[in-house]
Formats: C-alpha cells, sequence, structure tokens
C-alpha cells in the first residue's frame, strides 16, 4: 500500500490506540487533505538521529477531525496495525509518501497477563512518576485490560524516542512486559542517581 506519513519523534501510536494531534504545518494539513479525500490513513512513524526514516511506523485511521478558525486540523487517530516502509516514493507531493507492508498484530488471545504483572507495571509506573513529578491520576486507568495499560504507558511517558522504538516494534506482550519494566527501572535508577550526585 502507498501512505502517506507523519515522521514525528516522540508521538509514538500503537494498534488500538488513539492519538490526538494538533496539525498547523502547511505541508502536513495538504497530508491531512490527501488523507481524508482516500482512505483517511497516515502513517505515524519516527525518524532516526541522521534523518533516516525507522523501518517500522503505525497506521492511524482519522476517526474524527474538526478544521479550526486558523486553517488547522485537530484530528484523533485510531491506530489500527503496524507497517513496514518497503521505500520512500518519489512524488509531487510536500508531504512524504512511503510503500508499506502491512504487519499483522498481536494475536488477541496472546494479549493475556496476569494481574501481578498488571500489579507490578502499575506499583513501579508510581515510582516512576513520582521520580519524574509527573502528574497522572492513575485510578482511572487501573480498569484497563493490562497490554492496553501498557501501551498507553508507553505512548505518554517521556521515555527516549529509541525506547519508544523498541516498544513498538515488539509484536510479543510478554516481551514488551519485560521491556517496558526494563525502561522504567532505568528511568528511576538514574533519577535516583542524579538526585544523589547533586
Amino acid at each position: 500500500m502507498d501512505l502517506p506519513i507523519f515522521p514525528l519523534n516522540g508521538a509514538v501510536l500503537f494498534p488500538e490506540t488513539s492519538l490526538p494531534l494538533n496539525i498547523f504545518e502547511k505541508r502536513y494539513i495538504d497530508m491531512i487533505d490527501y488523507s481524508l479525500a482516500r482512505e483517511r490513513e497516515i502513517g505515524m512513524i519516527q525518524t532516526m538521529n541522521n534523518g533516516d526514516l525507522y523501518k517500522i511506523g503505525c497506521i492511524g485511521k482519522i476517526h474524527s477531525f474538526n478544521e479550526t478558525n486558523d486553517g488547522r486540523y485537530l484530528i484523533s487517530l485510531q491506530g489500527l496495525n503496524c507497517f513496514e516502509v518497503v521505500k520512500e516514493i518519489n512524488v509531487d507531493y510536500s508531504f512524504r509518501i512511503v510503500r508499506a507492508n502491512v504487519i499483522k498484530g498481536v494475536n488477541k488471545e496472546d494479549n493475556k497477563l496476569d494481574n501481578d504483572k498488571k500489579s507490578n507495571i502499575l506499583k513501579k509506573y508510581k515510582k516512576y512518576i513520582s521520580s519524574k513529578k509527573i502528574n497522572i491520576d492513575l485510578s482511572e486507568i487501573d480498569g484497563i485490560e493490562t497490554y492496553q495499560l501498557m501501551k498507553f504507558i508507553a505512548m505518554i511517558s517521556p521515555f527516549k524516542d529509541i525506547e519508544k522504538q523498541a516498544l513498538l516494534e515488539t509484536d510479543n506482550v510478554e516481551d514488551f512486559y519485560y521491556k517496558l519494566l526494563s525502561i522504567i527501572d532505568f528511568d528511576i535508577a538514574s533519577e535516583l542517581g542524579n538526585k544523589t550526585l547533586n
């Protein structure tokens, strides 16, 4: 499939999640117009330090949008599937388009993690947001199914771009759990180390 892409580091979309975006640059307004006239799909993807695209991104379907008086788009993307970039296509548009292969998502039957893992993630994440002084009411997300909860944490947390990318490219729920724990533990340890040094 040919897919218009929105390269935006730090704003990683996962399948079965939603991402609100404020679109104000002319080329990305053009991209939204292009998408709305077709399948309403755009590819969210990050770039490496050298500016090259990562190979894996996530297809987002525009499921709501508003045009503002000053010409911006306020949109909400629903994550569908991950995609792999085959090649970038040279086109006459102001935005970028890639040829992409859709990657099959995680099997629903494989989504189950026991309640101990959910409790562990929440306990560690409470420490994490406390160390980072992030104000989130975790009681509102406590009822979310564990895999959805982990994706939510990955999306909203100020993890490094490369860490978010590693989570996006993980297609096994158990591996996702351990990678996420590792990122949280490392960040907590770093924060404690910084406080000790200061």
